[in-house]
This record gives structure tokens, C-alpha cells and sequence, in this order.
């Protein structure tokens, strides 16, 4: 079968639909997108410093440090020293900000499966498929490049 020439167009199309529909569930929450963003990868990365942190974010480390100072106002996260390195300072979220994400989560997921319910159960399938597919599709090497890096090497 051949694919749609507009089949890029539609897949970005409805990656923009899915974000709204994701933000539409977030909005009602006080908490910055930004700093909901930066909650999100400390709770995924428990050894993320401040210059870690803006890595990251691709910022500069002062606007990743404050960045952390709004976030420790609000009691979302606490700076501890690393006990393998009193030097080093960690980023830790508060169990309120892990408590934010999983409501955040839960959120989202009942918005998507909001929308998810007014498709056809069989629609629902092909979507997971090609879902699944296309993540397995965008986390490999092509062929090409492994072929070229062993001619290289």
C-alpha cells in the first residue's frame, strides 16, 4: 500500500490536537508549564543538578537555578546536599509535586481516553498499532546510517 502524501501533514496535525487536548486538561492548575516541565524531569532523573537541570532545559544555569528557587518557594522542590558529594547540590521534588505530577497525569490520561471513547473500538486498535510502530520506527537506527558508520569505521 502506498502512503498518503499528506500522511505527515495529518500525523502533525493530530500531534497538535493531542497537545491541546493534554494542555486543556493541565490549564486549570496554577503551576507554569515551565515549571511543570523541569517537575517532570527531576522526578525521572534523581541525580539532576541545577547545571544538569539546564542541560536539560538547554538554558543557562542561572535561569535554571531560578527556575528551582520558584519552585522550592512553592514547596514543589527541596535542594539536597548529595551524600556521595556534600558539594554537590540535587534537585529533588516534594512529595507535593509528586503528588501534582500524578494528579496532572490522571488528568491527562482521562482527557485522551475522553476522546479515545468517541472512536470505534477497531480505530482505537489500529491507532495503538500504529502507535507502537511508529515509536519503535523513530527510536531506530535506519539502515543507511548503521551501514555508512561501518564503512567509517
Amino acid at each position: 500500500m502506498e502512503r498518503p502524501a499528506d500522511l505527515a501533514a495529518a500525523i502533525d496535525a493530530a500531534a497538535e490536537t493531542l497537545i491541546a487536548v493534554l494542555d486543556s486538561a493541565t490549564s486549570r492548575h496554577q503551576v507554569p508549564p515551565t515549571q511543570l516541565r523541569v517537575l517532570t524531569l527531576i522526578s525521572g532523573r534523581p541525580e539532576t543538578n541545577v547545571n544538569g537541570l539546564a542541560e536539560l532545559l538547554d538554558v543557562v544555569p542561572s535561569s535554571a537555578s531560578r527556575l528551582c528557587d520558584r519552585l522550592e518557594a512553592t514547596g514543589l522542590l527541596r535542594r539536597v546536599a548529595d551524600p556521595r558529594d556534600r558539594r554537590e547540590v540535587r534537585l529533588v521534588p516534594t512529595a507535593a509535586a509528586l503528588t501534582l505530577l500524578g494528579e496532572l497525569a490522571e488528568r491527562r490520561q482521562r482527557a485522551v481516553q475522553a476522546v479515545l471513547d468517541r472512536m470505534p473500538t477497531r480505530m482505537q486498535h489500529d491507532l495503538l498499532l500504529a502507535l507502537v510502530a511508529f515509536a519503535r520506527a523513530a527510536t531506530s537506527v535506519p539502515e543507511q546510517q548503521s551501514d555508512q558508520a561501518v564503512q567509517t569505521a
